[in-house]
């Protein structure tokens, strides 16, 4: 299982508001699992290719919105050994806030 942080930033724009909006869209019409945060967007997908593919997807919506540059940031944890998914990562760390 594939965890991906990613921020897209189309340049020179006031609010992103708008264009986050159309990603998580575009995430619910490709039925992935996500999490949108205040400052990033995180994904869970079976491979690091289908991670890429989606982020390429989103960033070539920013254009197709009316930005003229984008930036964009990605995070990859790729663990192979433990099927773990985002809530087990969080699961795990509250356990250990709650002395569990």
């Amino acid at each position: 299982m594939v965890i991906v942080e990613f921020v897209i930033v189309p340049l020179g724009e006031k609010s992103l508001s708008r264009y986050v909006a159309e990603v998580v869209k575009l995430l619910e019409r490709k039925e992935v699992k996500y999490q949108l945060t205040p400052m990033a967007t995180i994904i869970e997908v079976p491979t690091v290719r289908e991670a890429f593919a989606i982020i390429e997807e989103a960033h070539e919506l920013m254009f197709n919105l009316g930005a003229e540059r984008v930036s964009t940031t990605v995070r990859i944890d790729d663990r192979r050994d433990k099927h773990r998914g985002m809530e087990d990562k969080v699961k795990s760390v509250m356990e250990k806030v709650r002395g569990g």
